[in-house]
C-alpha cells in the first residue's frame, strides 16, 4: 500500500508542475524510512522536502510528509517543518495566507496551528490523543512540535484519503511555486476545490431574519461591499416606513434626537424644538403601532455615540421589558422602552481608521453582520481584476487588514476604459494609501506589479 501512495503522490506532483528530471534543478527530494521496524509506531514517514536539503539526516524547512503504519489502520497526512527548523522559509511561515489555504484542509479528525513560525509547542491534546491514531502514538508525539497542520485519513486508497493526500500535497505545490503553465495550475485549483467551501450565505436573507430576530442591526464591512445598498434595500422590501440618515463628526444628540434651532421664517427672533431622526421614528412607530418602522443610519461610527445617543442609548436593548424609569426624549414622548416595531439598521465601514472607536456596551446592543468582497454576476463585473486583489490581501493581509479590502462596486465599469480608470484613480490611490500608513506592507511588490501590469504605473515613482 505505500509503495502505491508514493507512486501517486510522484504523478500528483508531475501534475502540479514538479520538475525532478533534472539533477541539477530538482522540484523536491523525496525522503522515505518505512522499514518494518520504524512501522510499528516507531517514526515511520515519507514525504518530499526542499530541493537544496540532504537526502538524508535532519532537514529544514518545509514539507509534505505522511505518517504511515503497516497495520490497515488511518494515517495522517501533515505540513511540516524540517527538525532542523527554518532557514529559508521563515518569512513563508508568517504569511497569514499560509495558515489561511492549510486550514481549509482540514475537518474535526486534522489540526492546523494558530502561527505557523511557533515550532516550539505541541500539538494540543484533544488531537494527539484521538483514538483513531493511538497506533500511531509514539510516532505523532516524536513530530509533536513541527507539525504545523495535518489531518487523520482511515484509509489513504479511498476517494476520501485520496482527496486529502492530493489536497495537502496541491497546497505544498502551490507554496513552493511548482506550476509553470495553465495546465499545472489548473491541476492545483481542482486538487483545492474540494476544500474551498463556495460562500453560499445570501446577505439580504440572512440580515432580514436577523432583523426581525434582533431589532437593531449595523452591517459593517470594507468600501464597496454595498453595505448602504443592502440597509435601503432591506428597509424598502420590507414594506416598513422608513427614515434615513447619516451620521458625521459633526452630528449631535440635538440632530439625531431633539434639539432647539431658530425659526428663520420668524421675523423676530425666536427658537423652537426641533425633533432629530431618531425622536421623529420613535413617535411614528409609537402612533401607529400596526406599521414596521425602520430607522437606517449610514455611518454609525463617524459620530461620537455617547454624545449622540445620550440617554437615549439605555433603550437599546432588542429584549428588554418596560424599564422601571422613563427616558425622555423628547417632549412630549417620555417612554420606558422602545416600540415594538421600530427597527434599527446601520452601516459601518470597517476601513476608515480615523472613525471613532464603538464601544462594548454599544457592541452588546447591537447584532452585528460582516458583509464581505465577493464577486457578482454581471457582465459588467471585471471578475479577474476582483480576484487578483482578492488573493493579494488573502496571502499577505492580517485578520484586521482583511477589513480594508476594496469590495466588489469597485469593480463594476462598463467598459476597459471604465474599470483602468477606477483602478488608476481609485482602487491605485487607495492601495497606496493603506502601504503608506504601515499596512499590507508584505505585498508591496505584489501590488506593484499587479498595478504596472495593468495601468503602467508603480506604486512608487
Amino acid at each position: 500500500m505505500i509503495q502505491d501512495v508514493i507512486t501517486l503522490i510522484e504523478e500528483w506532483a508531475a501534475e502540479f508542475g514538479a520538475n525532478n528530471e533534472n539533477e541539477f534543478s530538482k522540484s523536491y527530494i523525496l525522503r522515505e524510512n518505512i522499514k518494518p521496524d520504524v512501522l510499528k509506531d516507531n517514526g515511520a514517514y515519507f514525504g518530499f522536502i526542499h530541493p537544496d536539503e540532504e537526502t538524508s539526516g535532519a532537514y529544514h524547512d518545509y514539507s509534505f510528509v505522511i505518517f504511515p503504519t503497516e497495520e490497515h489502520k488511518p494515517w495522517v497526512v501533515s505540513f511540516c517543518v524540517g527538525s532542523s527548523n527554518f532557514k529559508r522559509d521563515y518569512e513563508l511561515a508568517s504569511r497569514p495566507g499560509l495558515k489561511r489555504l492549510f486550514t481549509k484542509l482540514t475537518n474535526n479528525d486534522g489540526y492546523c496551528s494558530t502561527d505557523f513560525t511557533n515550532t516550539t509547542s505541541s500539538l494540543p491534546s484533544s488531537f494527539s490523543k484521538n483514538s483513531k491514531i493511538q497506533h500511531l502514538s509514539r510516532t505523532i508525539g516524536k513530530y509533536s512540535q513541527v507539525i504545523n497542520c495535518c489531518q487523520i485519513i482511515d484509509n489513504p486508497l479511498n476517494e476520501e484519503g485520496k482527496k486529502y493526500i492530493k489536497g495537502f500535497l496541491a497546497a505544498y505545490a502551490k507554496i513552493r511555486e511548482w506550476p509553470t503553465n495553465s495546465q499545472h495550475r489548473n491541476a492545483v485549483s481542482n486538487a483545492l476545490k474540494p476544500f474551498l467551501k463556495e460562500d453560499k450565505v445570501k446577505d439580504l436573507e440572512t440580515i432580514q431574519k436577523l432583523i426581525k430576530e434582533r431589532k437593531f442591526v449595523i452591517l459593517q464591512g470594507p468600501p464597496g461591499t454595498g453595505k448602504t445598498t443592502l440597509a435601503k434595500e432591506i428597509a424598502t422590501k420590507s414594506s416598513a416606513k422608513n427614515f434615513f440618515t447619516q451620521f458625521h463628526a459633526e452630528t449631535t444628540y440635538s440632530d439625531f434626537i431633539y434639539g432647539i434651532r431658530p425659526n428663520l421664517n420668524s421675523g423676530n427672533l425666536s427658537y423652537e424644538g426641533s425633533l432629530g431622526n431618531l425622536a421623529e421614528a420613535v413617535s411614528y412607530a409609537r402612533d401607529n403601532p400596526k406599521e414596521d418602522i425602520v430607522l437606517v443610519i449610514d455611518e454609525i461610527n463617524r459620530a461620537n455615540l455617547s454624545n449622540v445617543l445620550g440617554p437615549v442609548f439605555y433603550l437599546f436593548e432588542h429584549k428588554m421589558k418596560e424599564a422601571d424609569v422613563s427616558i425622555k426624549v423628547a417632549p412630549g414622548l417620555e417612554i420606558k422602552q422602545l416600540p415594538s416595531n421600530f427597527y434599527v439598521i446601520a452601516t459601518m465601514n470597517t476601513a476608515d481608521r480615523s472613525l471613532a472607536v464603538v464601544d462594548f456596551a454599544l457592541r452588546r446592543r447591537f447584532a452585528w453582520y460582516t458583509v464581505k468582497p465577493k464577486p457578482i454576476l454581471s457582465s459588467n463585473f471585471y471578475k479577474d481584476d476582483f480576484n487578483k486583489i482578492a488573493e493579494i490581501f488573502d496571502w499577505h493581509a492580517t485578520s484586521n487588514e482583511l477589513n480594508l479590502q476594496p469590495g466588489q462596486g469597485y469593480f463594476i465599469a462598463e467598459s476597459e476604459n471604465e474599470i483602468e480608470n477606477r483602478i488608476r484613480y481609485e482602487i491605485f490611490p487607495l492601495i497606496k494609501e493603506y502601504i503608506q500608513e504601515g499596512l499590507l506592507t508584505s505585498a508591496i511588490e505584489e501590488f506593484n506589479s499587479y498595478f504596472i501590469d495593468r495601468i503602467n504605473q508603480p506604486l512608487f515613482e
